[in-house]
Parts: structure tokens; C-alpha cells; sequence
């Protein structure tokens, strides 16, 4: 059980509360996480969309994966910070951007996925993680 934890973007307007037992924890290493995250994986931690609470305003992008699923990615419009986001293959599932929770304490992932798109210096490590 986690929180209430509470994330936020850049300039503190857009805010994601949570809590309760996350339903994952998971870094991707798809290019699609690379270009939202701009880093060479995305972390995130994902709840059911009611143990969160959106505090402030954003704005949404819709894109199409690689698999033909749909990504609504939410932002802040001030700092264009992405807090989180919802994909079709998870309905009822928000994934939290695991940087907004700066300096709190969350669990470890449980999955690394696409690492065949994983930078080679890059390793993910911890017991349990299931590797794909």
C-alpha cells in the first residue's frame, strides 16, 4: 500500500495524488517512452484511475503506438511537463511518471520491457524484475 503520494510537473500547477497498491511498476525502454521521458527509459508507477486525484490543469496528445493502441498523454500547459498517461491496453489503469514523485520513496519495478530498444549501457537490476 503507498501513499497518499503526491506527484507533480516541473512548476508545481499539475499535481497526480495516490494511493493504495499499485496495479505496476515499470520501466520501458520503447522509443515512444524515450521520446516522452527524453531520457533513455521511462519509470512509472501505475493505479487504478480512481486512487488518483488530478489536481490543477493540463492538456492531452493522443498518439497512435507501433502495436495500433492508443497513448493520451496529459501535460502541464505551463512547463509542458507529461504527469502521467493512459493507454488502451490498461483501461482503468493512469500511469504516473515515477520523476514527478521526486525524492519519495516507491517501490522498485516489477518489469523491463522492450529491452530489445534498450541502450546497451543501460541495465535494470533488482530481484524479482521480470525482463521482457
Amino acid at each position: 500500500m503507498i501513499g497518499p503520494v503526491t506527484a507533480q510537473c516541473h512548476c508545481g500547477q499539475l499535481t497526480a495524488t495516490c494511493e493504495g497498491d499499485p496495479v505496476r511498476v515499470s520501466v520501458c525502454h520503447c522509443h515512444d517512452c524515450q521520446r516522452r521521458s527524453g531520457s533513455a527509459f521511462s519509470a512509472q508507477i501505475r493505479f487504478p484511475v480512481d486512487k488518483i486525484e488530478i489536481g490543477g490543469t493540463y492538456r492531452s496528445w493522443m498518439r497512435i503506438a507501433a502495436s495500433g493502441g492508443k497513448g493520451f498523454h496529459h501535460f502541464c500547459p505551463d512547463c509542458g511537463s507529461t504527469l502521467f498517461y493512459d493507454v488502451d491496453a490498461m483501461p482503468g489503469v493512469r500511469a504516473v511518471a515515477m520523476g514527478g514523485f521526486a525524492g519519495t520513496d516507491l517501490p522498485a519495478p516489477w518489469f523491463s520491457v522492450y529491452e530489445n530498444r534498450k541502450l546497451p549501457w543501460v541495465e535494470i537490476v533488482g530481484d524479482g524484475i521480470e525482463h521482457d
